[in-house]
């Protein structure tokens, strides 16, 4: 199928949750950015009850659901709420203010976490006990089965938990983020009143403990920690009656404010933010079912929340928990493994520099290996003699990670090693700051980043001296140099030995490590420089292009779309009559399809088993055939903090070659049946209903597979 064409033609599809629908129906230009998330959540969320899903990886995106939602409350609803606090009332470019924005949240997110618990109780568990698995109450255990738990629960939890009571000499106790806790009421022998105590759970790992790990290709029978210290309650509380008891959990703020400007040591300003986020506001409340008013409303007080924070959930509070269940050796229950090929560019017993000297490389991740090509990259470069210095951005790298390492021991053959740590990188703060201090204790030349900006470009630079001068190697992706996600996240990069790139790549470096001001590039696109204005020109160009009766037509494939210049360029260029085909996974603010103002605009989102997080633009450049068109990639999104507030780098992929590659990549995903949803005027995204058992085999994903063992066999 051609991405020319509209892949809607002869496609069904099968609309999503009307609850989201009706709460976008009242925008007018654009959709609100929290409800847009809450709609790719919401999709996530569909793959947890898709049957043609195998059954443990729909248990896993049950968790990534519970995961997704835990950040957005961390980070963007309680950025919502400090907005507040502070008297910051400014509607967003969607009409809406942070209070209209907190009740719309509320009325999406509650019949979310209600068709979760759906899932979970009457899907998952009954699928999960006929295959096999068993996830069992206290009185579901045989008496054995009993005493084996009994056993466990005395070595192995009930030494690591602490109950807090509060009264007059015990203070509310501390509680940190995304803590799962049980609110207990307590009856004393000497007093009439009833008393609080909280007992933690979470911190107990696993969650779910296995009680016959013995017994494989059999039954798999686990029972919860949170089950096991409810039976055993009274055991911390000797001579005292239990009333009643809550499970629990709070969130977090995250969003904090803090001055960079101000600092003179961005690591020790991110060292002091995340001291103040373990104290974070709580934003929000969870509890189990039927939940007991007066524990409930004393938690509530006691830590100043709203009613509108507070949600009941189902008796697991969380499904992240069940990662022990969801990494149960069964095979038929989850999908058939994949094995990254190695590109077949990299297949010749030559050195990577040889191969850059006559043509750039391309390739596809996890289709293609990560191991085979960036660290194997990355290890050439540390240990040839010829190379002078490695420069590189470091945004998430892991904790397994060979990347590091082998910047050290370049570092000890006497390289020069310059690697730019972004101690930024949400969640992965302090990991960030434990390698930027082993890199540092090895000698290499370690930035903190830029007061003001994220690094959050993906490159990479090595220097090396050839019998005809110094010659420069580069890598450009649109992911993190990751090894652990580059087999979950599709990405894309180009390797390059091109003087042009090599040469701006030179300039953007010395930007980062020594404040440099340029402020052209040709041929990279560099946020927050010239980005922003080189793909307003490009969508421009495409309008030209079609009024003078050129052929036009614009291509991206993205996570996110969101800036407002950008989105107002897409309007002015459907209007002129330019087609436009987006492909964006998560939040798209942009409305499609509406007469007059984006008849000829079409956005679909990918969800499958892989997180689809490659950034591709193509651009039709008036070429009669659409291959010679214009491709870049790299490391930013259309939104305002990537092409404004953040530094990134994007990059032409010039070579015909590649180009028909990234051309067959678009062309599959526009016309993917299987894993494809498509967002509508009104703000509902339909997914498409596959018609045939083909379709369900030929999803994009699959389909990128298949191709990639084809050329891995020929």
């Amino acid at each position: 199928m051609s991405a020319e064409r509209s892949a809607s033609n002869g496609i069904h599809h099968q609309q999503e949750d009307a609850p989201l629908q009706e709460a976008q129906e009242e925008v007018v230009r654009y959709f609100n950015r929290e409800l847009s998330w809450l709609h790719f959540n919401a999709r996530v969320l569909r793959q947890a009850s898709d049957t043609t899903t195998p059954l443990l990886e729909r248990l896993h995106f049950l968790g990534i659901f519970t995961s997704n939602l835990d950040e957005f409350f961390m980070k963007r609803v309680g950025g919502l709420k400090r907005h507040i606090a502070a008297g910051m009332m400014a509607e967003g470019m969607d009409g809406l203010n942070p209070k209209d924005q907190l009740k719309i949240i509320r009325q999406a997110v509650v019949p979310q976490i209600q068709r979760a618990s759906h899932i979970y109780s009457s899907e998952l568990k009954p699928a999960l006990f006929e295959s096999g698995v068993e996830l069992l109450s206290w009185h579901e255990l045989t008496i054995k089965e009993q005493e084996v738990a009994k056993e466990y629960f005395t070595q192995r939890i009930f030494p690591l938990l602490t109950p807090l009571a509060v009264d007059a000499g015990h203070p509310f106790p501390f509680m940190s983020n995304l803590s799962a806790s049980l609110g207990v009421a307590l009856s004393h022998p000497d007093r009439d009143d009833a008393l609080f105590a909280r007992v933690k759970i979470s911190s107990i790992d696993p969650q779910w403990v296995w009680l016959n790990p013995d017994s494989f290709g059999h039954t798999y029978r686990f029972v919860s920690v949170k089950e096991l210290v409810l039976e055993h309650l009274s055991l911390f509380f000797p001579k005292m009656e239990i009333l009643e008891c809550m499970p629990f959990r709070i969130t977090r703020n995250i969003a904090l404010e803090v001055d960079e400007e101000e600092s003179d040591d961005l690591r020790e300003l991110m060292e002091e933010e995340l001291r103040q986020r373990r104290k974070g506001m709580v934003v929000r409340l969870e509890h189990g079912p039927d939940p007991e008013k007066w524990i409930l409303e004393f938690l509530r007080e006691e830590l100043n929340l709203h009613p509108h924070d507070v949600y009941e959930v189902s008796d697991e509070l969380e499904y992240s928990s069940l990662r022990t269940v969801t990494k149960l050796p069964i095979p038929d229950l989850k999908h058939k493994p994949w094995v990254p090929v190695t590109p077949p560019a990299l297949r010749e017993d030559t050195s990577f520099f040889n191969l850059l000297r006559t043509k750039d490389i391309l390739v596809h991740h996890p289709y293609e290996s990560f191991s085979s090509s960036v660290e194997r990259f990355v290890r050439e470069a540390a240990e040839d003699p010829r190379v002078h210095s490695i420069k590189m951005t470091v945004y998430r790298v892991g904790d397994e990670t060979p990347i590091i390492p082998l910047l050290i021991e370049a570092a000890a053959r006497g390289k020069n090693v310059v690697c730019l740590v972004e101690l930024k990188a949400r969640f992965d703060e302090r990991r960030n700051m434990a390698w930027a201090q082993q890199l540092e204790d090895a000698g290499v030349h370690v930035i903190y980043g830029i007061a003001g900006v994220k690094i959050h470009a993906k490159t990479l630079l090595v220097i090396r001296e050839e019998v005809d001068g110094v010659r420069g190697y580069a890598h450009i992706g649109t992911g993190n140099y990751h090894s652990e996600t580059a087999n979950l996240y599709t990405d894309l990069g180009l390797f390059t030995a091109k003087e042009s790139y090599i040469e701006e790549l030179i300039h953007f470096f010395n930007y980062l490590t020594g404040r440099s001001n340029k402020d052209s590039y040709d041929q990279l696109f560099v946020a927050p420089v010239n980005m922003s204005s080189r793909f307003l020109a490009s969508i421009e160009r495409e309008c030209e292009h079609h009024r003078a009766g050129r052929p036009a037509h614009i291509v991206a494939k993205m996570n996110n779309l969101e800036d407002k210049e950008m989105i107002e360029a897409l309007y002015a260029a459907s209007q002129a009559g330019v087609k436009i085909d987006l492909i964006v996974r998560t939040v798209c603010c942009l409305r499609p399809g509406v007469t007059h103002l984006s008849d000829n605009i079409r956005v679909i989102s990918i969800v499958g088993r892989l997180l689809e997080h490659s950034r591709l633009y193509y651009f039709r450049n008036g070429q009669e055939d659409s291959v010679d068109g214009d491709f870049s990639i790299g490391s930013a999104d259309w939104m305002s903090r990537n092409l404004h507030r953040r530094v990134e780098v994007i990059a032409p992929v010039e070579e015909r070659a590649h180009k028909q590659r990234l051309w067959q990549l678009l062309d599959i995903a526009l016309g993917d049946r299987c894993l494809a949803w498509e967002l509508d005027g009104s703000g509902a995204y339909t997914r498409r209903i596959p018609q045939s058992e083909q379709d369900f085999e030929t999803s994009s994903q699959e389909a990128l597979m298949k191709l990639a063992k084809n050329a891995d066999i020929s």
